[in-house]
């Protein structure tokens, strides 16, 4: 009966963390939308307010997705797009902060935030396709 009670404990716990990271994503969403609308109103300024919008606001729904995947398989490469996404907006913000479209001080968390978000994913990714070897 105590086994019970201990997976029971681990899937709380698992479904808590994906809660907590589902919420980091929707933040991070929220703050790349706010920096997107204060960029320069230049061609250059829509041009990357444009792209850092989608890729930006991406990967909360795509995490959202990977948490009702079908089987390890849709799981594993909602994941991907996860990441592919967080890296992407990386770039996009390393473009603004090079080109000086927005000060160095606007930029500098939410690119540190995006790059712990890649971190995680990264691991996730490690995990679940290690889990997959595992069950072949």
């Amino acid at each position: 009966m105590e086994e019970k009670g201990l997976d029971y404990s681990n899937q709380k716990n698992r479904r808590m963390r994906a809660d907590e990271l589902e919420d980091r994503l929707i933040d991070f969403a929220v703050r790349i939308i706010k920096l997107s609308a204060g960029l320069p109103k230049t061609p250059a300024g829509k041009h990357i307010a444009g792209q850092i919008l989608r890729s930006g606001t991406s990967p909360a729904p795509n995490y959202g997705e990977a948490r009702g995947a079908e089987s390890r398989a849709d799981f594993i490469h909602k994941l991907r797009i996860v990441l592919k996404e967080l890296n992407e907006t990386s770039i996009r913000l390393a473009i603004i902060e090079r080109s000086e479209l927005l000060a160095r001080h606007l930029v500098s968390d939410i690119s540190h935030e995006g790059r712990e978000l890649s971190k995680i994913f990264t691991a996730s990714l490690r995990t679940a396709c290690g889990s997959r070897q595992n069950d072949k």
